[in-house]
This record gives structure tokens, C-alpha cells and sequence, in this order.
């Protein structure tokens, strides 16, 4: 369990810096109360290394390890405001656990998380630190996000924080219907984010934005 003083921060990390942080998210066009609130009392100093904590309020992406990022602010606020746009929903996969800050983030909205992560390392240490931040509503895999977790299925919406060439058409057949997908896709250089909303009939898509983030890679790393 993490003690009070390390969640609360000091200088650069304080209360005051998360502040200004959910303010310039107000004002790039986040509007749901509910999820800038859960933004301004999550400590996401503490899913960084600490070398790095003073920038951790920054609007900015930053490395986890493993050739990994944490997202900035914004497109973590952004993503999760678009999931949640038609109302609470009761569970969520999310595909690349990485440090778990956005993992952190979907808990304190969503009844249930379950997250995949391929790479163990990453894995274990963001369960750990999940833990610590006392969540009990996450569920965790080591696995290949491609392949989602189809024994949890099926989910009223999901996220992939990492962007593959095309939409994984097993990740669809794990979607509720009337479910929601929010995800990159593209290639490093030509990437936009996408909602992806299950029909009766298949999917519809609309594009929204370009965008940068690491590829989505198969298979599993230790």
C-alpha cells in the first residue's frame, strides 16, 4: 500500500500542478465532471520513473521502459471520454497495460477492467502498483493484445493503447453489441484515432484525429 504523502506529491507532482493539468484539459475540450475529477486525484507521478515525476503533469508522452510510452494527458482523457460518451458502461478491456496509469484511470469509471499486456515485465509491474493504489476491480493478463481475452468477453467497450495497421477483427468479436472500440490505426508514420461502434449488421467506423503511438505488436515478450 502506497502512503499518503507519495499519492499526494510535492513541487512539480503536488496537488496545485494536477490542478492546472485538469484545467488546460478543460480547455482543449474534455468536458465529462466526473472523469477530469478522477484525473485530478490520480497520481500519475507514480507510474513513471522518478527521474521523471517532475514532467508527469506535462502534456506530454513519456517512457515506461521496453521501447514503451505512457500516453499524455490528453489523449488519455480524450480516449476515455469517447468510451464513456453514451453513458456508464460495466466493463472494459484494455489492450497494453503498460504502466497502468490509464488502467488506473478506467477503474475509478468502469465497474470492471480487464487488461492485456504482452510484455511481463511491464505486467507485473503495473498489477503491483495497481495493487498498491488499492484498485480491486482490475483484472490482469499476460497475453497478446491481438487476441484480447475472449474468456472475459463479451465487453461493452474497448481500448487499445497502441496502434495496430488495421482494426483486429477479433477484438470485434469481443464487443458488445452497441459496444464501443476507441483505438489508433495506421502505420509509425500515417496513424488516426477511430471509434469503432458494433452493429447489428458489423461495425461502423468514424476516424477522428491524426495521431502518434507505438505499434501494436503480436505475440508475448518475458
Amino acid at each position: 500500500m502506497m502512503q499518503y504523502s507519495e499519492r499526494a506529491g510535492v513541487g512539480m507532482t503536488s496537488q496545485r500542478t494536477r490542478d492546472r493539468m485538469v484545467g488546460r484539459l478543460a480547455d482543449q475540450g474534455i468536458t465529462n465532471i466526473q472523469l477530469l475529477d478522477v484525473m485530478r486525484n490520480t497520481p500519475r507521478h507514480l507510474f513513471i520513473e522518478e527521474a521523471l515525476a517532475h514532467r508527469a503533469y506535462e502534456d506530454a508522452a513519456l517512457p515506461i521502459g521496453k521501447n514503451q510510452t505512457i500516453s499524455q494527458p490528453y489523449v488519455v482523457a480524450l480516449m476515455t471520454q469517447l468510451l464513456l460518451a453514451n453513458g456508464p458502461i460495466d466493463s472494459v478491456l484494455e489492450v497494453g497495460t503498460g504502466c497502468g496509469y490509464q488502467t488506473a484511470i478506467l477503474a475509478q469509471l468502469v465497474k470492471r477492467v480487464c487488461t492485456v499486456e504482452r510484455i511481463l515485465s511491464l505486467q507485473e509491474s503495473a498489477e503491483q502498483r495497481l495493487r498498491d493504489l488499492e484498485f480491486r476491480n482490475i483484472e490482469y493478463a499476460h497475453g497478446d493484445g491481438y487476441q484480447g481475452w475472449r474468456a472475459r468477453a463479451p465487453f461493452d467497450a474497448i481500448i487499445i493503447t497502441a496502434a495496430p495497421r488495421a482494426i483486429p477483427e477479433m477484438l470485434i468479436d469481443q464487443l458488445a453489441l452497441g459496444g464501443k472500440m476507441v483505438l489508433p490505426v495506421g502505420d509509425e508514420k500515417d496513424q488516426n484515432l477511430q471509434v469503432l461502434t458494433r452493429t447489428e449488421g458489423g461495425y461502423e467506423v468514424e476516424p477522428l484525429m491524426p495521431i502518434r503511438f507505438v505499434p501494436l505488436q503480436p505475440g508475448v515478450l518475458a
